[in-house]
């Protein structure tokens, strides 16, 4: 992890949003310390996916395999 500390900054020189978070005045020099946060681990699932079971209702899909099959075979066949 990787942490960057900047001294002795003039509010001023900060972003606003930053100065709107910080209760002193507008002269004031800061320290700012930007730390990596940890990644929250992840809770969804597949099925959180809109696309998850797009086709579940298609009647021509009932045998997944053959299908996957079908459309990866080439589609032209070369004369040897």
């Amino acid at each position: 992890m990787t942490t960057v500390v900047i001294e002795h900054v003039a509010l001023n020189d900060l972003p606003a949003a930053w100065r709107a978070r910080l209760p002193v005045a507008a002269h004031s020099r800061v320290t700012v310390r930007i730390e990596e946060e940890p990644e929250a681990a992840s809770t969804a699932s597949v099925s959180d996916n809109p696309l998850f079971g797009l086709w579940q209702d298609r009647d021509d899909l009932t045998d997944v395999e053959t299908y996957a099959r079908q459309s990866r075979a080439p589609r032209h066949h070369s004369k040897d």
